[in-house]
């Protein structure tokens, strides 16, 4: 990340990585298959610690309940990195390959959780509406968390976007029978 905010992204090679790192480029290359993946490594991790996080869930709490527990599982570990999330989350902003992968994990996160809330017993079209909702309010959250000066907690911005969401589908629905 340093040397992304030193020279750029675009301006970083393979080789300034592993060079900073003390590695060969051969050596990068038997743990990341590009540089783009530097800014990923962890993705492991953290899809596993969400989707365990709604598995352990009630089997008494809702789809989205479950789904939001997970989210809201990773807010100490983000806590611990909020600079780190800052620098990452704008580099990813600003470079449509960094911002495809980004988006690539989301929905491969969206489809692993929509997997477990179908092993839980929910009918496949609720588990999706579930997951990629979870998803949809992780995103605008976790946004929010970015920028937040007061630095409230991502478990706090998670609760702040459902609840704009409630009030959103409120409202949609008052149109409705309009």
């Amino acid at each position: 990340m340093a040397l992304f905010v030193e020279r750029g992204y675009d301006k970083t090679t393979v080789g300034d990585i592993a060079a900073r790192a003390g590695l060969t480029e051969r050596t990068f290359f038997n743990h990341f298959a590009d540089k783009r993946e530097v800014l990923f490594s962890g993705s492991d991790q953290f899809v596993k610690q969400i989707v365990d996080a709604v598995r352990a869930t009630p089997k008494s709490a809702s789809p989205l309940d479950a789904v939001l527990a997970g989210y809201e599982s990773t807010s100490d570990m983000f806590a611990e990195r909020r600079p780190f999330a800052r620098k990452r989350s704008e580099m990813i902003a600003a470079h449509p390959d960094l911002l495809e992968r980004e988006l690539i994990k989301m929905m491969t996160l969206a489809g692993a959780i929509t997997n477990v809330l179908e092993e839980r017993g929910t009918p496949a079209s609720s588990a999706t509406l579930a997951s990629e909702t979870g998803a949809a309010i992780f995103r605008v959250a976790f946004e929010a968390w970015i920028h937040d000066p007061k630095e409230h907690s991502l478990t706090f911005q998670m609760r702040a976007a459902r609840r704009q969401l409630e009030r959103v589908v409120g409202r949609a629905k008052r149109v409705a029978r309009s």
